[in-house]
């Protein structure tokens, strides 16, 4: 992923600071481990960003989730049923499972997509010296 490093498909996809992408905005990078799943580092470690700018400021990331969960649903659809050929039963099952097996990464990716909505890369913030807390 180095290739993209100052793009928001670097930002979104990593799980980076929307502004110098060095600092990691989760606490635990594993989406799968149910209990740390919503635990967001407060500040960037690099450029001291304050992740969450507002109380709620995720709540908009829904709307977000929404949309991926349409996605996904529409595209396990089209591969089940029209590819693979199983029924509209089976195919609905197969929904099923698919979203409830990515909604943690779906509630991550739609986090950071949100907060990528309002904030942009600055290289100059990427090139500062790591603060020492």
């Amino acid at each position: 992923m180095k290739l993209l490093k100052g793009s928001k498909v670097y930002s979104i996809f990593a799980g980076v600071c929307p502004v110098c992408h060095q600092g990691k905005m989760y606490k635990e990078p594993n989406p799968y481990k149910m209990r740390k799943l919503f635990k967001m580092n407060e500040r960037c470690s690099f450029c001291g960003l304050k992740f969450k700018m507002e109380p709620s400021f995720f709540f908009g990331a829904m709307y977000v989730s929404y949309g991926i969960g349409v996605a996904i649903s529409v595209a396990l659809f089209i591969i089940t049923y029209y590819f693979i050929g199983l029924g509209r039963l089976a195919s609905f099952f197969s929904i099923i499972g698919g979203l409830f097996f990515l909604y943690p990464v779906i509630i991550r990716l739609s986090r950071n997509i949100w907060i990528n909505f309002f904030l942009d890369y600055d290289p100059s913030k990427a090139k500062l010296v790591k603060k020492n807390d």
